[in-house]
């Protein structure tokens, strides 16, 4: 049977493992596939032939147009990334009848309805496996394991940059900015880090996830991000003396208001699993109704890893492509006329338990009137940590962690906090998530 030509775009650190991986395990992923799959053209700009044995075997063109226009190519593998033109070359070679495999998570956040819609109207498939969490197969595990179970919740650490930070923050006690100018002479972070550490890179792949946990549409813009640019040494070393580990989450559950979609900073008991994925490491819990917990552990990026999630996507399509298009897995896991308008929940309504921190001044019934502030709206304290000031210093910190409350109900305790004397500055809110099975 004749090879599947695939079109690459891009040949930079996925690209370039997509290449290679392809070109090295070609004899099983055909035994796999059921025939051969060649890269008959790419399109660079800028890479390195030395790290990409063979690369002179096929054309590597300057326009990735001329991939996308290219009769002869079946399946155009997207890896340059960003908004634009990845969009436009998307599109187009969907509407010239050619399937697409694509690592691009903003792509699919912001513009995958379109694409969807698109793909769905010429028949052809767009997978985007590599697009969350690197090589771990998280997409296909909630897409079609998962498919008899009505998913609860997701909880997942969707970012290595930032757990990178979290973990050298909490095991050597540095600052944040001396471990994130680290991450970035490792190559981990970006010279703008801004997509990592504010969590916009978590929040693409969140928005994905709950689309094919919940089947509803993309809505990137109604997630709720926060990064971890305000998370301290003191904060991290109190969470460990109080039992926990902070992670940056991402978190979308299913509740009888509507859905919840929320990317921030966030403390788990030490004992839970995911607690302990350190380093550049990525993992996400899943909370489904018949199977009960389950945990996806893997790296979430790196040149061969994602390669491993974008072959074993080329593979899918090269299975389906004498199917016929109406019995193919759908694209966001639910048939698309049956996709629900469940509302996505504004954080003012998401209802979790949270770490506080404020700077006090040490004299009598500071506490108390914390502690009635926060009463009056009926929050309730579940464990408290007060420091001895040190000599001299007229000001001790005070760690509260609290019970289960809307974050309207904080956000006014907070406020009435603030504006007490007795309290210098802001103060710190964390949210707390146990990530049990209820």
């Amino acid at each position: 049977m004749k090879p599947v030509n695939v079109g690459l775009l891009g040949l930079g650190t996925v690209g370039g493992g997509t290449f290679n991986v392809l070109r090295r395990n070609a004899q099983e992923i055909a035994r796999r596939a059921g025939r051969g799959i060649e890269i008959g053209v790419a399109a660079a700009r800028d890479y390195d032939p030395a790290r990409l044995p063979g690369i002179g075997d096929i054309r590597v063109l300057d326009d990735a147009f001329e991939v996308v226009e290219d009769p002869a190519v079946d399946i155009v593998v997207e890896l340059i990334g960003g908004y634009s033109p990845a969009r436009e070359l998307v599109l187009k070679a969907i509407d010239n009848g050619k399937h697409v495999v694509t690592a691009n998570k903003a792509l699919i956040a912001l513009h995958g309805n379109e694409i969807f819609a698109a793909a769905q109207e010429k028949g052809v498939m767009v997978a985007f496996e590599a697009a969350v969490a690197g090589g771990i197969p998280i997409i296909k595990a909630v897409r079609e394991g998962l498919a008899a179970n009505r998913i609860d919740w997701i909880a997942g650490i969707i970012n290595g940059t930032g757990n990178f930070i979290l973990t050298e923050m909490r095991d050597k006690g540095r600052d944040f900015a001396d471990v994130l100018a680290e991450a970035q002479a490792l190559g981990y972070a970006e010279a703008d880090p801004t997509f990592d550490v504010e969590g916009i890179d978590a929040a693409h792949k969140l928005t994905i996830l709950a689309s094919i946990a919940f089947g509803v549409p993309l809505q990137f813009d109604k997630v709720y991000t926060e990064g971890i640019g305000r998370i301290t040494r003191d904060d991290v070393a109190f969470a460990g003396e109080l039992g926990y580990r902070i992670k940056h989450l991402g978190i979308t559950r299913r509740t009888d208001s509507g859905i919840e979609l929320r990317v921030h900073p966030t403390l788990i008991p030490e004992r839970r699993l995911i607690a302990n994925v350190d380093g550049v490491m990525n993992a996400v819990l899943v909370q489904a109704d018949a199977v009960g917990p389950t945990l996806y552990y893997g790296a979430g990026a790196g040149a061969e890893p994602t390669a491993s999630a974008v072959v074993a996507d080329i593979v899918d399509v090269v299975r389906t492509l004498t199917a016929d298009p109406e019995n193919r897995v759908p694209h966001l896991a639910f048939q698309p006329d049956a996709l629900s308008d469940l509302p996505i929940l504004a954080m003012d309504e998401v209802e979790t338990s949270y770490y506080l921190r404020m700077c006090a001044v040490d004299r009598p019934g500071v506490l108390a009137d914390v502690t009635r502030l926060l009463g009056d709206r009926g929050i309730s304290i579940e464990a408290m940590i007060q420091k001895e000031p040190a000599e001299g210093v007229q000001e001790v910190p005070i760690i509260l962690l609290t019970r289960r409350v809307r974050e309207a109900q904080m956000n006014e305790a907070i406020e009435k906090i603030e504006a007490l004397d007795s309290i210098d500055g802001a103060v710190t809110r964390i949210r707390m998530e146990h990530l049990d099975s209820s």
